[in-house]
């Protein structure tokens, strides 16, 4: 009886530190809410894009005319995008026409938004057009003879597509048009874990955390040492099943992990000359900070080796800044295939509206060199005195913006970051 009444002794004093073993540390909660955002950007698209015009499978050819009111534009490329979902009785085809004198890369991201495939005439220069299947890795099923397999690590994929518009946008639109899509089967997609819907500008809260299990089995981390990510955002999630450690849980979410996670970003992008640019794009290692801030303020981004970005931030749009690249050292000599700048807004990503309808500059715009050789770029409210316009991008007084320059098939200082643009300079 005594032995007994020792144990349930010893019972009763154990229950408070194995209730106490259940809080999860601040610090475990930031690195969870860090970790888990790249998951929750591409959860909150997927269940856009389905609420709009998606479907698995086909590809959506987005039209040149109504480009400029999305978020992130590509206004130098014919644009289509397609969700893939595989699996073990099905893959998905894509026909593509045979596409020459211009850039065009078929992008493929698992849903962590790391690239998993480009499919283009450098990644498959004996099968450049034609058949492309994409099939679950182990997927055993049988393939026309003439298709190119491509293996991804999931089920579910979110595929971009770029057609360069060039000098001529009507063969880029028409090659677009060209490009078809099928499952071979009947696969039956399984439903999102969660329905998230948190606009830009407020991130989401402990709610996000409520399906944390169900949203990492939805698709594997390809990326090696998160694991002991994976295990504090569980454990986050189980101790918010406690009223008390959930209200402490979303105190630090609000207090610590969101302002943490926004002052890392500009650590994150390494500057020169007032522009920044992802210390890892397309693929993060472990390096899942990067990825979540790549995910969260660009979505889709390519490899470097595809193309690289550089943005200039929080610029006012009521100034005018002049830009001056040397003969020696012009975008088209730092881009095999060709270049743009765009203009848009800080917190939306969407173009600035203006007068002219000029939204981009690029390569294949009608610029006007200096008789040097050397070429300068206005941006600013309006064009300066005596400058030729068709050199000016437009902005907006009481607009703040960014500028979002892109080299596609850039040179390798650009990639090894020992090349910058050159600085904006007020006027």
């Amino acid at each position: 009886m005594r032995r007994i009444v020792l144990m349930l002794v010893v019972l009763a004093l154990a229950a408070p530190a194995q209730a106490k073993a259940a809080r999860v540390s601040d610090k475990d909660i930031v690195d969870a809410y860090h970790y888990m955002i790249a998951r929750w950007v591409t959860l909150r698209q997927e269940g856009s894009d389905f609420r709009g015009k998606f479907k698995w499978n086909q590809i959506f050819h987005r039209d040149l005319s109504t480009d400029v009111a999305r978020a992130y534009p590509y206004l130098e490329a014919a644009y289509s995008e397609a969700w893939i979902y595989t699996d073990e009785t099905s893959c998905t085809q894509i026909d593509l026409p045979k596409i020459t004198n211009r850039y065009y890369t078929v992008q493929v991201m698992n849903l962590w938004g790391e690239v998993v495939a480009n499919i283009n005439d450098r990644a498959y220069p004996k099968h450049t057009s034609g058949k492309f299947v994409l099939c679950t890795k182990g997927t055993k099923i049988y393939l026309p003879p003439d298709a190119q397999r491509i293996d991804l690590p999931g089920r579910k994929s979110r595929l971009v597509m770029r057609i360069e518009l060039g000098a001529d946008p009507a063969e880029a639109v028409r090659l677009q048009n060209q490009v078809d899509m099928k499952a071979t089967g009947d696969p039956v997609a399984d439903e999102l874990p969660i329905v998230l819907d948190f606009p830009y500008d407020r991130m989401p809260n402990v709610n996000a955390f409520d399906h944390t299990v169900e949203i990492l089995n939805s698709d594997v981390d390809i990326n090696r040492g998160m694991s002991s990510l994976q295990k504090k955002a569980r454990a986050v999630t189980k101790a918010a099943t406690d009223p008390a450690e959930r209200a402490r849980i979303d105190e630090v979410i609000t207090k610590q992990a969101v302002p943490a996670f926004f002052a890392e970003v500009p650590k994150l992008r390494p500057a020169q000359n007032g522009w920044f640019h992802p210390r890892a794009v397309g693929n993060y290692g472990s390096d899942y900070l990067t990825r979540s801030v790549a995910v969260l303020t660009g979505l889709w981004p390519n490899v470097p080796k595809e193309v690289m970005y550089f943005r200039a931030v929080g610029l006012d749009g009521g100034k005018t800044f002049i830009q001056t690249w040397p003969k020696n050292a012009l975008p088209t000599q730092k881009a095999v295939f060709f270049w743009s700048v765009t203009a848009v807004k800080a917190m939306e990503h969407k173009v600035l509206a203006n007068s002219i309808d000029r939204y981009q500059l690029q390569k294949h715009s009608a610029l006007k060199y200096n008789p040097d050789g050397s070429l300068t770029i206005a941006y600013g409210p309006g064009a300066p005195a005596g400058f030729p316009e068709s050199n000016w991008l437009p902005t907006a007084a009481g607009q703040k913006y960014d500028l979002m320059w892109r080299f596609y098939g850039p040179t390798k200082d650009l990639v090894d970051g020992k090349f910058y643009p050159p600085a904006l300079v007020a006027k």
